[in-house]
């Protein structure tokens, strides 16, 4: 892997694609075991998650329903503080078991925000599951279920992580290159 440019920032390798898929394997595993006999949600924090969620689903051995709802609190590589709810759910959660699916968790102000709104649905259970954890930016004490990856608090693109629109398509996640 080499550094690339994006826009008018250049990024350095951070993680592989086989370690990916593979830590996306063992939580798929995890998730599997925990929630047998269960109806449940997968619903997919959009732009981000997708690419997380696909691969997430298809290592997932249950009967799965996917979802997915639109928040955003990002301008450029910099978290904006407040969340602005985009498209919003369209299906019945009462009842049911929601796995929250987020390509990075790092303030925590988003994911917050989304718990408090799917509480009101009345779901048996709410679960994490987050690809990227940055928990020295993360600013809350609520648990996060399911984490890929602890990162430090730098920002990163690939795997569904944009920055301003370009590189969700990478195989590989880059970090933001100091030098």
């Amino acid at each position: 892997m080499q550094k690339i440019k994006i826009h008018d920032k250049v990024f350095e390798p951070y993680l592989t694609a086989d370690r990916i898929r593979a830590r996306i394997a063992e939580l798929g595993k995890e998730i599997s075991n925990d929630f047998v006999g269960e109806k449940v949600i997968l619903l997919g924090v959009l732009n981000g998650s997708f690419i997380v969620m696909a691969d997430l689903a298809r290592e997932i051995d249950l009967h799965v329903t996917c979802e997915f709802l639109r928040i955003s609190s990002y301008s450029g590589i910099e978290t904006t503080g407040k969340v602005k709810s985009i498209l919003g759910l369209n299906i019945d959660l009462k009842d049911c078991s929601v796995i929250i699916v987020e390509d990075i968790v790092d303030t925590g102000i988003s994911m917050k925000y989304l718990v408090e709104e799917l509480e009101k649905q009345k779901p048996k259970k709410i679960a994490i599951a987050t690809l990227l954890f940055k928990k020295e930016a993360f600013r809350f004490n609520y648990p996060l279920d399911y984490v890929g990856f602890e990162i430090p608090n730098k920002f990163v693109v690939g795997y569904g992580l944009d920055y301003d629109g370009l590189g969700r398509n990478l195989k590989d996640i880059y970090q933001l290159s100091i030098t």
